[in-house]
């Protein structure tokens, strides 16, 4: 691999390649006053927008329960370190409420008040809804009556009926909250809009390796009150946001045909729905 071209006001040395996704490579980074930061280099790929809100969302919360945002050129973003610790290796030494209460005292400062107003580059949560919408719709034609139609309706009713709207992380979970010098803090946000909810709903499918978690009932529960009790919701609010992002989530793995992924967040899905309708 060719070194990486940064821009040379960043004055950068020592890049080491950290991790390297579909979308981006990472680097760490030496500043020019010897602290270490983070690179996103952004790779062509279809949904880059995706990734380009988060930082203008990163822009926007100024430090405050996510990494700071030090400078964007073009697909590069200079971002704070946010440390080695991953939430979920929380989870592995002392257990998953004690995860749960960190990501909840992220998300209550993720949704602390700003003078500021929101970026308009932010997606609004319908819009980022349209693949499960269009798996909908496809089902309803066919005939189907699937999880995808009930998820829909579901999805359809809590749009109508936002009562907290924020500008939301859009994919937070285990490995995308890590403890640095500035304490917790969310890493690598999407950018989207809409009821702070919805931004508890990624939480209940991970971490990805633990369906003896994802799936069990107690802990979709305690989960659901947990962030209920933080963002001041009713948890009957926070299952039905699970739900319908679990379907649009799986709804994005069938488009992209991967069957095993889509099977895995729909059976997650229809956990969280045995949950609403029994225990609250």
């Amino acid at each position: 691999m060719e070194p990486p071209v940064f821009p040379p006001r960043w004055n950068l040395s020592a890049p080491l390649l950290i991790a390297e996704t579909f979308s981006s490579r990472i680097w760490k980074v030496r500043l020019a006053d010897g602290e270490t930061a983070i690179v996103k280099d952004l790779k062509p790929f279809d949904d880059v927008e995706d990734e380009l809100r988060g930082a203008h969302l990163l822009a926007w919360r100024r430090g405050e329960g996510l990494v700071r945002l030090l400078d964007v050129a073009g697909r590069q973003m200079l971002i704070e370190y946010a440390g080695e610790t991953l939430l979920s290796h929380v989870l592995d030494q002392n257990g998953d409420a004690a995860a749960t209460q960190i990501a909840a005292g992220v998300m209550e400062r993720l949704f602390s008040t700003s003078e500021h107003p929101a970026p308009p580059e932010l997606q609004p949560l319908h819009t980022r809804f349209s693949s499960l919408f269009l798996k909908a719709a496809a089902d309803r034609d066919a005939g189907v009556s699937s999880l995808y139609v009930d998820a829909a309706g579901i999805a359809e009713a809590l749009l109508s009926d936002a009562r907290t709207v924020r500008p939301l992380h859009g994919d937070l979970h285990h490995d995308n909250i890590m403890q640095g010098p500035r304490g917790w803090l969310a890493i690598d946000p999407k950018g989207v809009i809409g009821d702070v909810c919805y931004d508890a709903a990624n939480m209940f499918y991970n971490p990805l390796a633990r369906d003896d978690l994802c799936l069990d009932d107690e802990r979709i529960a305690e989960m659901a009150e947990a962030f209920a009790r933080t963002l001041r919701q009713d948890p009957r609010r926070i299952l039905d946001h699970a739900v319908a992002y679990g379907c649009l989530s799986a709804a994005w793995h069938h488009e992209d045909a991967n069957a095993a992924d889509e099977a895995r967040q729909l059976a997650v899905a229809e956990a969280i729905l045995a949950v609403r309708r029994i225990s609250f």
